[in-house]
């Protein structure tokens, strides 16, 4: 006589058995990828409540064109006397302050901007220039651009009926160029004052 195998199964495993077994394990996994995912929301949420972020400058929007850092004489671009070049702008409906803005290629140059009324953003061509602006707060960041010529920089937050005819330019002039032109002028603008 051959043992045969009972219909379902291997002796002593009932199919719902093995079912069970299998669903059970997987109810275990993804408990545990939730508990996970839980206490990385906790840790997180605890380390930044008690380690805010770094650099959080503020300005006051209601005298933010009558005194301090952006007063319309100071903004567009300038090289500092520790040679840093800052370009500092506005942006406001439906447009930014300055709305032409020179910079150099190869060189670090650092965007320090803010805005009056809504929130508004902008991103510069195809390069990593990109931020949001937010009424009360500076934000900074540093880029290089690679190679000179002309790129736009819309507004890609919506702020508005005006938001699709917000943008600026960004002249990216070549290092010499710029820097000779940087010996003449204060505060560099590509607009006519």
């Amino acid at each position: 006589m051959s043992a045969t195998m009972p219909p379902h199964g291997p002796p002593g495993h009932a199919p719902e058995a093995v079912a069970v077994a299998a669903e059970r394990r997987w109810a275990v996994i993804v408990g545990a990828i939730i508990a996970l995912l839980v206490l990385m929301m906790i840790v997180t949420g605890l380390h930044w409540a008690s380690m805010p972020p770094s650099r959080v400058e503020t300005v006051d929007v209601k005298t933010l064109h009558l005194r301090g850092e952006f007063v319309e004489s100071n903004l567009g671009t300038a090289v500092d006397a520790d040679g840093k070049v800052t370009v500092r702008l506005v942006a406001q409906q439906y447009s930014f302050q300055p709305q032409c803005i020179v910079v150099p290629a190869g060189i670090p140059v650092t965007f320090r901007g803010t805005a009056s009324d809504a929130i508004h953003g902008f991103v510069v061509g195809r390069t990593n220039a990109n931020t949001m602006l937010v009424p009360g707060f500076v934000s900074t960041f540093t880029t290089t651009f690679s190679k000179p010529g002309e790129q736009l920089m819309p507004c890609h937050e919506y702020c508005g009926t005006g938001h699709e005819a917000m943008w600026a330019h960004v002249q990216v002039l070549p290092p010499e160029d710029f820097l000779a032109r940087a010996r003449n002028e204060e505060r560099m603008s590509c607009v006519p004052r």
